[in-house]
């Protein structure tokens, strides 16, 4: 192994009992504390001075860089070394039972020299993780039931289990709550660490019981043990001073297990072990801890700050761990007792340790773009899917923002409906063959099967008690399915344009289902007349089917017959129930809530106020409106229908507003390029120019439209020969680039992110969803197709002269 080379080339340390004196230095605090139990008064300054010269002496030694040979040190001459940890292991239950004895029986110490003793009892405590953590790593029986013991005293002995199965096996990665992220402050990684390691030590348990056969009860559940020494502890406390003691008693055992949990904290901050491509995670190895090296602290401490060695070989006792440097691990920028006093202070802290994790990461991973992923606490929450959420946080920060928001999204992927349109690994020998098999039945099914008529099947069949449950309960069912097709989308099984056909029906089902659960909580619950049609008429591209992440719900709601009291409370139950749908919604932007209220019209005013349009705004709405819900029939959707269709009629002979809708917008210059800027302005264009000639083609257009979209005219109009094919040709493939750019750009970065400033990682997504080899290819892709599309631009709106 590389790291015995680099250890064979370090200043070598003998073994000797003159090199282990020190480390009995730890043993020399008792006669202080038994003398301050006996005496009190000034004798209490004693341990409080022994406490307090670590610091100095610690800068007074100096560093020992120096290490033992574990392969020629001889077992019998560590027998020194042991010795004081093994006295340690005797005296403390000694000490503790005698001082605890003298505070509440004795009758000679004053309350101030009783709290005293009591704050020594717990500094000193502190070690008790330290003995304790090096007698449950020994060979020997024996001396793991005392380290077991020891830390029943300190109120934590399943810290023995979970230390050792666990946090060794998981060390570095979201698996071990024990090794903090970079980011989480120790005051929310302590109430953390208190909870998870209980119960993971106990799952623990229980499944290696269950692989033999044995029940939960069973003699062999060391959580026996653990109680039986917890018990007697707490018996003996309460049995010398009463209720009182076992507070105080309850307050140090606290205060010991913090301390623990801070040392804890200090060794593997922001530290991560790499996710490899088979599917595991590295092997430890010297970088994955930190390390210092102050020689006094290493006498006191037994070694603790050589960490990093401790998880190469857990086995090896305290005098044979090695020291790395910092060319092979990652040194600590002070002692372990300034770590502790910066540890409970998060800004000092961050300031102070977060560079040195970027310089790790830059000096040992310099391949790994975003770490994200491993610093998030949803990596933690779902360790199984670590894999998943790298690739999400990797490839769509958007989507990465939701998963940590709602973590319950990534249980979506282990449903039925997406597992089984997963390829079994190995269908195929070809690995393409495989991706295009995959890639077809996620196509199938999010494009043609699972349409809007299943979908709103679906949702009839979950129980709601109100219109307001059923909101919530429906956004939950979108959300689900919303994240499945953005998966779907960044793995490339599905287009964005494509994606944006899933979308599209997932919003119509939803909000068609929401409408109709208002309409039979509005008759059953307040006792409306359901009388009278009424007609949900969807704007913008909820309307055009061209639903991406982010998309306005824009409805305005038609009467058949003159306004009524009633229809106005029906409408503004539907849009207050449109905006319990929208909150926290991954396809819909909130709903804003300006005060004003839903759009409502009786029809006569809606038909008036449109055939008197004069603007291209107007115009447009009207042509991408559709009915996506009716109440009471189909017959007034039909009526609707009829009526936009003779008010665009009208439109197209009006020179007017066919001369406004010719005046394109102009191409960014050169210096504003962006792909993701110019998309948006491009669309705009393609959509003018779209209803253009669908104005001024309007008798030749098909009556039914399957929507209204710019890309279905455009296909209408190639099929109707109605311009040249080179020209509709470019104008169709120009749409499919700028709907698959914005789609894609929806679905991996926030609304106002504009791609150019995004991660490589990033970058690749997008240009894999529009086809293009890399982010280069797809940004001479746009600009070459903005150059075209100019061109047959100027073709179509010449046709006009």
């Amino acid at each position: 192994m590389a790291t015995t080379a680099a250890v064979s080339k370090k200043p070598v340390l003998e073994s000797s009992l003159w090199n282990a004196i020190p480390h009995f230095l730890p043993i020399t605090v008792f006669p202080l504390i038994f003398a301050a139990a006996i005496f009190g008064g000034w004798w209490l300054l004693l341990p409080f001075v022994f406490f307090g010269i670590v610091g100095p002496l610690d800068l007074a030694f100096g560093d020992e860089t120096r290490n033992m040979d574990p392969k020629t040190t001889s077992k019998e001459r560590l027998i020194w070394y042991s010795i004081p940890v093994w006295l340690w292991a005797l005296l403390w239950p000694v000490t503790f039972v005698f001082t605890l004895w003298q505070i509440f029986m004795g009758g000679h110490l004053v309350w101030w020299e009783s709290a005293l003793l009591a704050f020594i009892l717990a500094v000193e405590g502190q070690a008790i993780f330290i003995v304790g953590h090096e007698l449950i790593h020994r060979r020997a029986p024996w001396e793991r039931y005392i380290g077991e013991f020891l830390l029943a005293s300190g109120s934590y002995p399943h810290y023995a289990t979970e230390h050792f199965y666990i946090h060794h096996a998981y060390a570095g990665t979201p698996m071990d709550v024990g090794s903090a992220p970079k980011g989480l402050t120790f005051w929310r990684y302590f109430p953390r660490e208190l909870v998870n390691n209980l119960r993971h030590s106990w799952i623990l348990v229980r499944k290696r019981l269950a692989r033999r056969k044995l029940p939960i009860w069973h003699y062999s559940n060391p959580f026996w043990r653990y109680s039986i020494e917890m018990a007697a502890c707490y018996l003996f406390v309460f049995f010398v001073g009463g209720w009182w003691s076992v507070l105080i008693y309850m307050i140090l055992c606290l205060g010991i297990v913090m301390s623990m949990k801070i040392s804890n904290y200090i060794q593997h901050y922001g530290l991560r072990r790499i996710r490899l491509p088979h599917g595991r995670f590295e092997t430890v190895k010297p970088h994955h801890a930190w390390t210092a090296s102050q020689r006094f602290s290493g006498w006191m401490f037994f070694n603790m700050q050589r960490h990093a060695d401790h998880h190469m070989t857990a086995s090896r006792i305290y005098p044979l761990l090695q020291y790395y440097d910092e060319t092979e691990s990652p040194q600590l920028p002070g002692s372990y007792g300034k770590m502790f006093n910066l540890a409970v202070r998060p800004k000092r802290w961050f300031e102070t340790m977060d560079p040195l994790v970027d310089q790790w990461r830059a000096r040992f991973y310099p391949e790994i773009e975003d770490w994200s992923a491993y610093d998030s606490e949803i990596s933690e929450s779902y360790p199984e899917a670590f894999d998943t959420i790298v690739e999400i946080f990797e490839s769509s920060p958007r989507m990465a923002k939701a998963i940590e928001k709602q973590p319950y999204l990534l249980e979506s992927l282990q449903s039925q409906e997406y597992t089984d349109l997963e390829v079994p690994k190995g269908y195929s020998q070809d690995s393409e063959m495989e991706r295009i098999a995959q890639s077809g039945l996620v196509r199938v099914y999010w494009t043609y099967e699972f349409a809007v008529a299943e979908m709103k099947q679906q949702l009839n069949e979950v129980p709601a008690q109100d219109s307001a449950d059923a909101a919530e309960i429906i956004r939950f069912w979108m959300n689900d399915k919303v994240f499945q097709i953005g998966m779907h989308t960044i793995r490339g099984y599905l287009s964005p344009l494509e994606a944006q056909v899933a979308f599209s029906n997932v919003a119509e089902a939803s909000v068609a289902s929401i409408l109709s659960a208002v309409v039979e909580d509005s008759v059953d619950r307040f006792y409306q007349s359901d009388e009278g049609a009424i007609a949900a008429i969807a704007l913008g591209d909820l309307a055009t089917k061209e639903v991406v992440p982010g998309t306005q719900v824009e409805i305005a709601y038609l009467c058949e017959n003159a306004l009524e009291d009633n229809h106005r409370d029906l409408c503004n139950r539907f849009h207050e129930a449109i905006k319990i749908l929208t909150q926290d919604n991954l396809l819909f932007a909130p709903l804003s809530d300006d005060g004003q209220g839903p759009q409502i019209f009786a029809f006569e005013e809606f038909v008036s106020q449109n055939r008197a349009t004069r603007s291209t705004r107007e115009l447009l709405d009207v042509a991408r409106a559709r009915c996506i819900f009716t109440r009471n029939g189909s017959r007034f959707e039909q009526r609707f229908d009829e009526t936009r269709r003779d008010i665009l009629l009208k439109a197209s002979t009006c020179d007017s507003l066919l001369a406004q809708l010719s005046a394109t917008t102009a191409t960014a210059a050169e210096s504003d390029f962006s792909v993701g800027l110019i998309t948006e302005r491009k669309l705009e264009q393609i959509e003018r120019a779209a209803r253009f000639l669908q104005l001024k083609h309007f008798s030749s257009m098909p009556e039914d439209l399957d929507s209204c979209n710019a890309m279905t005219v455009l296909k209408a109009i190639k099929s109707k020969d109605l311009v040249p094919d080179a020209v509709a040709e470019q104008l169709i493939e120009a749409t499919q680039l700028w709907q698959n750019l914005r789609g894609i750009k929806r679905v991996v970065l926030d609304e106002g992110t504009d791609i150019e400033n995004a991660t490589g990682s990033v970058k690749k997504t997008v240009a894999k969803a529009c086809k293009s080899t890399d982010f280069a290819t797809l940004n001479e892709t746009v600009e070459n197709t903005i150059v075209t599309t100019e061109s047959e631009l100027a073709a179509v709106f010449g046709q006009s002269a």
